[in-house]
């Protein structure tokens, strides 16, 4: 199988500043992108235009809407993502509403065409979510087990968030992973959220943690030592800015609501290759070790939260489109990727 270049449609421009999800999937399509990750946001802002506004009903007829949408462009939808804060709710009549929401998302999937839906580790505050492993576990495990009950089955990839609550580690969704033990339960490795946690610091007035090369180097031994290329279910790319002041309360990025990485992450990532923009972290280190390494094969998903998606500059989908372009070329040559075609931009 070759290397397949995919876009999540968030990273095209948000739809709160006006980006509407025909214009970003004209903008994928015309950079020659084969592949869609549906923010579920982008659904759920396409719902609120229906009569009745974002409603269960409305949110499948988006879905209807949007497969439609792909289909006419040669695009396929690789994932619907995030479904946010699940397992280990303290409040477990929220989880129990939770597993209800969750059998909408199966819906929305089946109707997208897609079998794949993400977790990604919450981060809600500590008090809100149980420090217990096992509670954990067997909410992944009874969320892995209604999806075999789908029909097709549904999968589930579990993404560690640099700066989750309880699981902020590739390493530690890996471990959920081998004890949640269904063959529909595997993990998404994100090079930004795997160095994010390890090499970069943006609070450090160097922008990295102190064993940054170090442990780097461990945990890339790590991947090719632990992990079963089969569970990985997803690889998605980005680098992040070199901040030129630590981002503390002085920082414009500064929000007291958030973990400092989170803050990073919502205004500073960047596609591959980008050091103009001050791109800085070894993304092409870890990125050779899963495709080569592992022998990864399948869909590679930009995954790009950034300060310029959210202005209203009706310019920014094509300019975030064209900025992919330029770095999957970038990351096909540096990277040796297997494509089956040239990624052209459709003029």
């Amino acid at each position: 199988m070759a290397h397949k270049p995919s876009i999540c449609s968030m990273s095209l421009g948000r739809c709160f500043a006006g980006h509407s999800l025909p214009h970003k999937l004209d903008m994928a399509q015309k950079y020659g992108f084969q592949g869609i990750e549906v923010f579920y946001e982008d659904l759920v802002d396409l719902a609120k235009s229906f009569p009745g506004g974002d409603t269960p009903e409305n949110q499948l007829a988006a879905a209807r809407t949007i497969r439609q949408l792909c289909d006419a462009r040669s695009l396929e939808i690789i994932c619907l993502q995030p479904f946010m804060h699940f397992a280990g709710l303290v409040d477990r009549d929220e989880h129990r509403r939770r597993l209800q929401e969750l059998q909408l998302w199966f819906e929305l999937a089946h109707i997208l065409g897609t079998d794949l839906i993400l977790f990604p580790s919450s981060f809600l505050s500590p008090d809100q979510v149980s420090d217990d492993m096992d509670l954990i576990v067997s909410d992944f495990t009874e969320a892995a087990d209604m999806g075999l009950q789908e029909t097709p089955v549904i999968r589930f990839a579990m993404e560690a968030l640099c700066w989750g609550t309880r699981i902020d580690t590739w390493e530690a969704s890996w471990d959920v992973s081998q004890r949640v033990d269904r063959d529909n339960f595997g993990i998404c490795l994100d090079s930004y959220n795997i160095l994010g946690r390890i090499y970069a610091d943006p609070a450090s007035s160097t922008g990295r943690t102190p064993d940054c090369e170090e442990a780097t180097m461990t945990s890339v031994k790590r991947i090719l030592s632990e992990v079963d290329v089969s569970k990985l279910f997803l690889l998605q790319v980005a680098d992040g800015e070199r901040l030129t002041q630590p981002l503390d309360e002085h920082h414009a990025f500064y929000n007291a609501e958030q973990p400092c990485r989170m803050s990073w992450s919502r205004n500073a990532r960047l596609f591959y290759g980008e050091p103009q923009y001050g791109g800085y972290l070894p993304v092409k280190h870890v990125l050779r070790t899963i495709v080569h390494g592992l022998g990864f094969e399948g869909w590679l998903s930009f995954e790009v939260f950034n300060r310029r998606l959210t202005e209203t500059d009706k310019a920014v989908p094509e300019e975030m489109a064209r900025r992919a372009a330029e770095s999957w070329a970038k990351m096909k040559a540096e990277v040796g990727l297997r494509t089956e075609d040239v990624m052209q931009p459709r003029l």
